[in-house]
């Protein structure tokens, strides 16, 4: 949605059509927890890849997405409840203890930690949060929080205006590229010059893809609404938390007094095959469930009024690329890693310009052509990704019990 909307401000006369096969918001866009980042976390895998300075770059335009959509949510009268906001990454064991050091001393050294990153003592926490497996952690100032299905909805209503066509419960059966595109639904055929893939975990399914994606489920409860409660543990600020656990905890309040409580699963994909355990897994609920009163036992008895799930697309590299596909028509942007409620807004601004042929600082990120080291090829991909993951869940559990891991998993 946020290509279709640049490409009519790109190009007000082009003719836009996005076809979902849901609703548009209905997938990882309006059921993820709302975090809204930039790329800063991601810059010792940036320098990495691309070089110091082509990866500072690329963090400090991403930035702009975290202003700019409250910005925009203001000029179009969208209540998607944007709060900029810090967001705090805490240490909820011993094992996780300054796990954002070595981060915070690469930005330190890069000259970009100040109005950035502050490191927080386990004081400084508790005065924001009070939980009793909280330690130290670290403020991430430059954030934001959003209901991201209000935006998502709110920028349906938009590129609508903007003479977007959106067809609805309308699967691709069909995909085919070439000098020109072609897409095949149940109700007819959609012809066009370029095209754009924005289907986020399905990229698995697509043989160019399947190794550089892995779908990875992640799962969220909802509290029932308990405003007192988090006026008990001090939490009022609005702040978006999450755990240095590798399967990490992401926990946001909501204006009625809610916590929704996220965290990834030990499930993810297995074969070429998306799964119902990536949609919904009651096991992985009711661990959620626990996980959320070990961290705020005065929500212990208060209820949980939903839950869900969704899968995510996992890259090798934590970071989105982008690019076209041998035949020039036919665009991509994947891999968010469930954070890409900023990223797609600055993904929108990348493949919009692909699309418009434009040459400018976007389309010359160095996202755009980036080639992550593939994930093995299968079985192994399958076999590896489960083994290693509830490797790493097993691993985190203990570190929550400050239990030692098994060696052999650490």
């Amino acid at each position: 949605m946020w290509t279709a909307h640049f490409i009519k401000e790109r190009d007000p006369g082009a003719t836009v059509v996005l076809v979902e096969q849901d609703t548009c918001g209905g997938g990882p866009s309006g059921r993820n927890g709302g975090f809204v980042n930039d790329l800063w976390e991601e810059i010792e895998t940036l320098i990495d890849a691309v070089g110091e300075q082509p990866a500072v770059a690329t963090c400090e335009i991403s930035e702009r997405s975290v202003q700019e959509i409250g910005a925009w949510c203001k000029a179009h009268r969208v209540d998607a409840w944007f709060d900029q906001v810090p967001h705090i990454g805490v240490s909820a064991s011993s094992g996780q203890d300054g796990a954002w050091l070595e981060w915070l001393r690469t930005m330190e050294r890069l000259g970009c930690s100040a109005g950035r990153l502050r490191e927080l003592t386990p004081p400084d926490v508790q005065r924001l949060c009070r939980s009793p497996v909280f330690r130290g952690g670290i403020l991430v100032e430059r954030a934001a929080t959003v209901q991201p299905a209000r935006l998502a909805r709110g920028l349906r209503r938009v590129i609508l205006e903007q003479g977007v066509r959106v067809y609805e419960r309308t699967p691709v059966r069909r995909f085919r590229g070439g000098r020109s595109v072609e897409a095949e639904t149940p109700g007819g055929r959609i012809r066009a010059g370029q095209a754009v893939l924005g289907v986020n975990a399905w990229a698995s399914q697509w043989r160019q893809f399947r190794r550089l994606i892995l779908p990875r489920a992640s799962y969220i409860v909802l509290t029932a609404p308990a405003p007192r409660r988090l006026e008990e543990i001090g939490w009022t600020g609005g702040q978006g938390i999450y755990d240095f656990r590798t399967s990490l905890h992401y926990l946001r309040t909501t204006p009625d007094g809610r916590i929704a409580f996220g965290g990834a699963s030990s499930r993810a994909g297995l074969g070429t095959g998306m799964g119902r355990r990536l949609h919904y897994d009651p096991a992985s609920v009711e661990k959620l469930t626990g996980d959320l009163g070990r961290m705020f036992p005065e929500f212990a008895d208060v209820g949980i009024d939903a839950a869900w799930g969704g899968p995510i697309d996992v890259s090798p590299l934590h970071v989105p690329f982008f690019g076209t596909l041998p035949s020039g028509t036919v665009h991509y942007g994947l891999g968010y890693t469930g954070g890409g409620v900023g990223p797609c807004h600055l993904g929108g601004k990348i493949l919009s310009g692909m699309v418009t042929r434009a040459d400018d600082e976007y389309t010359r990120l160095p996202l755009v052509g980036l080639e992550p080291k593939p994930f093995p090829p299968e079985p192994l991909l399958s076999i590896g990704a489960l083994l290693t993951h509830e490797a790493i869940v097993r691993r985190d559990d203990a570190q929550d019990r400050e239990l030692l891991p098994n060696p052999l998993i650490d």
